[in-house]
């Protein structure tokens, strides 16, 4: 299904979902959303590119195997949750923060972390499984 609107509009729907998912993964925070949620949206992202454009194409964007992406996210995730343990002899997974806020992002701390890891686990694990069905159908 390679249809020439599909091919432009993906083209274009492309950098605008990848700016939502970055969005919602911001804001999940205060609001429904986060890393998940950003993570699935990223996905849908290269999976509508990839079905307008072949998988080929999609493969030379990401210009890496998505399956990188998991231990990388799981080691920021960790990471995240092992800093206030190492240095400030706090318990597992407490919440750090900074004292000002960013204008636009607001306060930053170790959840905004945590959740970025998760972000690029849920990339990893969907474009991986995703990819792998469509390499052998």
């Amino acid at each position: 299904m390679k249809t020439i609107i599909l091919r432009t509009a993906s083209n274009y729907l492309l950098p605008i979902l990848l700016l939502f998912s970055i969005f919602i993964l911001l804001r999940g925070h205060y609001l429904p959303g986060g890393g998940f949620v950003g993570g699935l949206i990223a996905s849908i992202a290269f999976v509508l590119h990839a079905f307008a454009n072949g998988l080929k194409d999609t493969k030379k964007l990401l210009k890496f195997h998505p399956g990188f992406l998991m231990p990388v996210g799981l080691a920021l995730a960790f990471l995240s949750g092992l800093l206030p343990v190492i240095g400030f002899d706090e318990a597992f997974m407490t919440g750090l923060w900074m004292h000002d806020p960013i204008p636009v992002i607001g306060s930053i701390g170790t959840a905004l972390f945590f959740d970025i890891g998760v972000y690029i686990v849920v990339q990893g694990v969907t474009l991986t499984i995703i990819f792998t069905i469509s390499e052998s159908a």
